[in-house]
């Protein structure tokens, strides 16, 4: 598999920074994944002393480093920094997965992080190195899919999802989905694995079935006129970071971010009630949807928003849901040969793809409401 064109972060964050007001700093070091955190340590030291000219001459024992979660495709680490006059500062250091340039676009990431932290979104970007970035601290819980379903708090979601789908990145304002769906479906439709029981499962795979879905699916959906946004495109719980105290939510993470459509955001993060263990039964019911749909519709007066919005909402994100099943099942298979976390990708593709053969007809049907 032919690894995607892309440029490295260093030279993205130059074009970042000369593209807006916005300045991060870049550093050409590495910090091995692998590594356990104590051996980690010092080289995130070494980092951010490179990084941060301020910090160069402090040993060490004034540096704390932390395990904040591990994504199945990135590590976040916090580290704690007392600088000489006794004050703490905290940042967060996020690892890109390896191999992870298959399946995201780097270059589109950075470009997009300024104009998303100019309009209040996710930490701010500090610097680049050769396999991730540093971002300020947000002092936050990252969120369980379970409180997703929280109404209170999935009415915030839904603001601020219509204010994220509101900033002007930029650049081409063509929708990605089925670009992407579509370089996924290439990359993981000739994969072979050295794990003969991974062959045995991958071999049971029909891609000429799942390719004339890709063109079903993407035939039906153009008819929808479904409106284009800057999408976060993974909205999952742990996307999501909220401080309690403050009550204040925050989108972070925004490396599958592109132009694409609403619906899809939406019934992405939908199927992501069902948390890594896919259990479908918690998608949220109509009525958890018309909630989300009339605080996402008019954050300021969500019961006067009428009927036919609703419905018309309610058709494009279940449509759009089904596409969500597609992009994460070809996703996952890259990973399973890509990706040295541990993490069953294979097992993953067939929940995904199985979920959408189950809805397909469902959803299917409802289209014929608005065509």
């Amino acid at each position: 598999m032919g690894a995607v064109n892309i440029l490295n972060a260093m030279e993205v964050s130059g074009e970042v920074r000369n593209g807006c007001d916005f300045h991060v700093v870049r550093s050409s070091l590495t910090v091995d994944h692998s590594l356990p955190l104590p051996e980690m340590k010092p080289r995130l030291v070494e980092l951010c002393k490179d990084l941060f000219k301020k910090w160069s001459n402090l040993d060490e024992s004034h540096f704390s480093t932390e395990k904040v979660s591990g994504g199945i495709t990135n590590l976040l680490l916090k580290v704690s920094v007392q600088e000489e006059n006794g004050n703490m500062v905290h940042v967060t250091v996020r690892l890109y997965g390896p191999n992870t340039e298959y399946v995201i676009n780097r270059e589109r990431e950075l470009q997009a992080l300024s104009h998303l932290s100019a309009a209040g979104f996710g930490p701010k970007l500090l610097g680049v190195f050769e396999n991730g970035m540093v971002q300020s601290f947000i002092h936050a819980r990252t969120l369980e899919p379970s409180d997703m379903r929280n109404p209170k708090l999935a009415a915030e979601i839904a603001k601020q999802l219509n204010s994220f789908h509101q900033v002007n990145v930029p650049g081409s304002k063509e929708p990605q989905l089925w670009n992407d769906i579509l370089k996924f479906y290439k990359n993981a439709s000739k994969l072979t694995f050295d794990d003969s029981e991974k062959q045995k499962k991958y071999t049971q795979i029909s891609f000429k079935e799942v390719e004339a879905e890709i063109f079903k699916l993407k035939e039906l959906t153009g008819h929808l006129n479904a409106p284009v946004v800057f999408a976060h495109n993974d909205l999952l719980s742990g996307n999501l970071m909220l401080n309690d105290d403050e009550e204040k939510l925050y989108f972070i993470d925004f490396e599958y971010g592109s132009y694409s459509y609403r619906g899809f955001d939406i019934g992405n993060h939908f199927n992501e009630y069902a948390g890594y263990d896919c259990d479908y039964t918690l998608y949220p019911t109509k009525d958890e949807q018309y909630h989300f749909f009339r605080h996402y519709l008019s954050p300021g007066k969500p019961n006067e928003v009428l009927d036919k919005d609703l419905e018309t909402l309610y058709v494009e994100t279940s449509l759009y849901m089904l596409a969500s099943h597609l992009y994460w099942a070809l996703w996952a298979l890259i990973q399973a040969k890509m990706s040295p976390i541990d993490f069953d990708y294979l097992g993953y593709f067939f929940k995904r793809y199985n979920e959408y053969k189950r809805q397909k007809d469902l959803c299917f049907s409802l289209a014929t409401r608005v065509f």
